[in-house]
């Protein structure tokens, strides 16, 4: 695989700093049941990497002595995680809002056939990868067969409460080096087609622009496209989507504990503060992140490029 971090480190980017600290992402691990070709984590069934339970707890101390109120979920499959319904658990306890980034395909999986249920008693928030409302895109991008196991897996969310009460929010990524579409209008395409086609709804659609790290950079590299996609990424950069970027009120947590700036930073291994410092969550308990400058790189660009992109979707 291509390395992007000589290619991105070297930036222009403008240097911002911190808000306050509202939400923690968490990385439970690399391991998943997919191998999405867009995937800036290059996760995949493999990979052995998971969160053990003794980090798991000081996360938990981390949260309740800095005030944390949203813990985010990702992977991986985070449900892969043998501790995943604990997380939830102990989250739900403390009043946190959980979100869980399902790539849906899981659900449908031996072993998780009750994971739905468990998701919805606890009213996780759910945020699923769906890159496309045909079977064609979200197959080449995902896997064979992915694309008709999600919308199974969306039915039994439906059939739980979700879309209809309970938060689910489906994920776009455009198929290639392209930014994604207007949010709002992409969101009706998405409702209508899966409304008339599967009587299928969800709540909002959150469009992401594809970071040009891991598997989807080393693409790049390969065919050629990395410089221009830079390009795209840099022309279309606006300013007034720097004061809502998602680094600004969230701390991202790799599965061993370290912390970082943003999920990206996290896999091109750029830690949070001084770079090249790694820092584990239990050396942070009493520490002020407010006001804390925040690494940059050159693929900053990909969320300030156009509408803007997060975890969240589109910012402005």
């Amino acid at each position: 695989m291509h390395q992007t971090l000589p290619r991105l480190v070297e930036t222009d980017f403008p240097a911002i700093t911190r808000h306050k600290l509202e939400t923690l992402q968490v990385n439970l691990g690399y391991l998943c049941n997919l191998s999405c070709l867009h995937c800036h984590v290059n996760a995949g069934p493999t990979r052995k990497e998971l969160m053990a339970k003794s980090t798991i707890d000081q996360l938990f101390e981390f949260i309740d002595q800095q005030g944390v109120k949203t813990l985010d979920l990702t992977g991986g499959a985070p449900e892969m995680n043998p501790h995943f319904k604990y997380i939830v658990k102990q989250a739900v306890q403390r009043g946190l809002k959980v979100i869980d980034r399902c790539n849906l395909v899981i659900l449908e999986e031996p072993g998780y056939e009750d994971l739905s249920e468990f998701l919805a008693n606890n009213k996780v928030q759910i945020i699923a990868s769906l890159p496309c409302y045909s079977s064609d895109n979200v197959d080449a991008q995902r896997g064979n067969g992915v694309f008709d196991k999600s919308i199974l897996a969306l039915k039994k969310l439906n059939g739980f409460g979700y879309g209809k009460g309970l938060e689910l929010n489906l994920v776009y990524n455009p198929q290639g080096a392209t930014l994604p579409p207007e949010q709002t209008t992409l969101e009706q395409e998405y409702k209508e087609h899966l409304f008339e086609q599967f009587g299928i709804v969800f709540t909002r659609l959150l469009t992401i622009t594809n970071m040009p790290i891991k598997r989807f950079g080393s693409t790049l590299i390969s065919k050629g496209q990395f410089d221009d996609y830079m390009d795209v990424l840099k022309t279309a950069y606006q300013a007034v989507n720097l004061d809502q970027l998602m680094c600004k009120s969230m701390l991202s947590v790799d599965w061993e504990g370290y912390v970082y700036d943003c999920d990206f930073n996290q896999m091109l291994e750029l830690p949070a503060g001084i770079a090249n410092k790694k820092k584990h969550i239990s050396e942070c308990l009493q520490l002020n992140f407010e006001q804390q400058p925040i690494i940059i790189a050159d693929h900053c660009y990909g969320c300030t490029a156009g509408s803007g992109s997060s975890c969240g979707g589109a910012l402005t």
